[in-house]
């Protein structure tokens, strides 16, 4: 079965660096597009950065724009989000997903798999 397996989450303070990384198995990761996704306290899921499958093309939300890189290593089946210049309204789980598709999207509804998440925190 599919699995996203997401790491590298954790506490740092306002300003500092993380880089998450999702591992993926059960499925032939160079075919699909992926994302990342946050979901704050009390707030609904919202949508970070995506990935086409080859890596050439990128989105982000505007809130990220600037501070945080999307990447890809098909080889490890591997998707990653480096995050610079963190924020406290960055305070998030943040999750990975795949999308079964063609196209680049950033709906929650077209992903087709999930990752359970890991946990965000900036300190101000």
């Amino acid at each position: 079965q599919v699995q996203l397996v997401e790491s590298g989450g954790g506490l740092v303070q306002a300003g500092g660096s993380l880089r998450l990384s999702c591992a993926a198995s059960g499925l032939t990761f160079s075919n699909y597009p992926m994302a990342w996704f946050r979901q704050a306290p009390g707030k609904e899921r919202e949508f970070v950065s995506t990935i086409s499958r080859d890596g050439d093309i990128k989105y982000y939300a505007n809130s990220v724009k600037g501070r945080f890189t999307i990447s890809r290593d098909n080889a490890k089946n591997t998707v990653y989000l480096q995050m610079n210049s963190l924020k406290p309204e960055d305070t998030a789980v943040y999750y990975c997903a795949a999308r079964m598709g063609i196209m680049i999207t950033i709906g929650s509804e077209n992903y087709n798999f999930w990752g359970q998440g890991t946990q965000v925190t900036v300190s101000s």
